[in-house]
């Protein structure tokens, strides 16, 4: 009996398309602004009102003058992220499943993996730099440029330096941690809604989004429940994806590049990112018998107003 043991020559089964897992999305990246940058030192001014008071004049009285306060400048400086892709001729002219060409390929994966990258950088606790010859420039992060904070420990020696000398310092966490709590997120959104900034978006890890499915009004309706009458299908509620404060609805928005220990809550009008570059591929010097290219661009977070913003550090 011949069976397959036996056989010399048999035909491959390799299914034509190639699976991947690795997750692509970048929430900061989809919902932020499109500006433009001209210079790699990006400038932005901001202004506020003095607070509501009584104004009652005198009939007839002659007007008063005071100094204005005069608007703010904020910077940021553009940082350059790439990705390179190095093929040889051979493996672009064989054949191959699931791609035409390796550099196809390479490139698609390359462009993934440089958005994951500035998303990092967006949503990061990264300081701001000129650079130098020998320093890469460097953007700041939501974290380093949101003044609006809720400490989650028990102390306070968490720090924020904001915006001084030019340049936005990284934060400093502090050495308590805390439980998420209802209580720290609406006093995080009162912080933004007295600057006058709607946090519509809450932007927080997995482990995050565990505990906003803890609180108080959210455990009421946890359970399985039949959605509407007469279908047999039920719902089971783990999660919460809405928020609704005295301020208004905030969508709760994973987001898998954000530090474990931080919720931010994003005024998603007053959030951009100015490009110098946008993503591009250029094809470098041939110097062999391989193809070089590399996909590059340059750009920076713009908060156009950090009071806008909040977030809550320190959590567990």
């Amino acid at each position: 009996t011949t069976d397959t043991y036996d056989l010399v020559g048999r035909q491959e089964d390799i299914e034509d398309m190639i699976f991947m897992i690795s997750p692509t999305d970048t929430p900061m990246l989809t919902m932020a602004n499109r500006k433009t940058a001209k210079n790699t030192l990006h400038q932005w001014q901001t202004d506020s009102l003095r607070a509501g008071a009584a104004n009652l004049q005198l009939e007839g009285d002659e007007a008063g003058f005071t100094t204005a306060s005069p608007t703010v400048m904020l910077t940021n400086y553009t940082q350059i992220s790439r990705e390179t892709v190095l093929t040889t001729r051979t493996a672009d002219r064989v054949r191959k499943y699931g791609r035409t060409t390796e550099m196809g390929r390479l490139i698609a994966k390359a462009g993934k993996n440089l958005k994951r990258d500035i998303e990092f950088a967006l949503v990061q606790n990264q300081a701001s730099s000129a650079g130098s010859t020998t320093v890469a420039r460097s953007s700041a992060g939501a974290e380093s440029m949101i003044v609006n904070r809720i400490i989650a420990g028990s102390n306070t020696n968490g720090t924020t330096p904001g915006y001084a000398g030019g340049v936005w310092a990284a934060p400093t966490d502090g050495t308590a941690t805390a439980t998420f709590s209802e209580t720290m997120l609406t006093d995080g959104i009162k912080l933004a809604w007295d600057d006058g900034g709607d946090p519509r978006i809450l932007m927080m890890p997995w482990k995050q989004k565990r505990f906003a499915a803890s609180f108080s009004g959210a455990t009421k309706f946890a359970g399985a429940y039949e959605p509407s009458a007469g279908k047999s299908e039920i719902a089971v509620l783990g999660a919460v994806s809405v928020y609704v404060s005295d301020a208004g609805e905030h969508r709760m928005v994973l987001n898998r590049h954000m530090r474990t220990s931080t919720v931010l809550g994003i005024d998603p009008d007053y959030v951009s990112i100015a490009w110098l570059d946008p993503i591009q591929v250029e094809e470098l010097a041939k110097t062999g018998d391989a193809t070089k290219k590399m996909l590059i661009t340059e750009y920076c977070l713009v908060m156009e107003n950090p009071d806008a913003h909040f977030k809550i550090q320190d959590l567990v």
